[in-house]
């Protein structure tokens, strides 16, 4: 009997710890390219982020939005892609373009206050000529 309760038990935690929530989508647009991304805009989304993805399409990624402007910072606890984040302000300029790696538990924080990060594929914004300065506009959806 023990050891049924025990399975039980385990199971439970397994598939609260399997659950996630569900991410709108937003699309934000940048030199040009159109980009439909998740949304982290509340405190779960945030949390949850990309952890236990194993791959992430090669123009996906998240945007997070916090509840006010402030210094950002992001780890990787249990993401396994490799990243690149960009932190960007409240008028959708990109402050600044920062690599993450898989499983980092370190602190990676914004230079200055910012309202949005976007966590994209290592090497995207490189590839897409996406740097300090340039800016992201948001596409209204129909």
């Amino acid at each position: 009997m023990k050891s049924i309760l025990l399975v039980l038990i385990t199971l439970i935690g397994l598939i609260g710890c399997a659950q996630t929530h569900a991410f709108q989508r937003i699309s934000v647009r940048v030199n040009q390219i159109d980009l439909n991304l998740e949304f982290a805009d509340t405190s779960k989304l945030r949390q949850q982020g990309l952890m236990h993805r194993k791959q992430l399409c090669g123009h996906c990624g998240m945007l997070f939005r916090y509840d006010k402007a402030k210094i950002a910072s992001m780890w990787m606890k249990n993401t396994y892609i490799p990243l690149d984040i960009a932190f960007i302000t409240a008028n959708g300029e990109v402050v600044e373009i920062k690599t993450l790696q898989p499983h980092d538990l370190t602190s990676v924080k914004s230079s200055r206050p910012v309202l949005y990060a976007l966590e994209m594929n290592q090497g995207w914004f490189a590839e897409n000529n996406v740097k300090a300065g340039d800016k992201f506009h948001f596409i209204p959806t129909p």
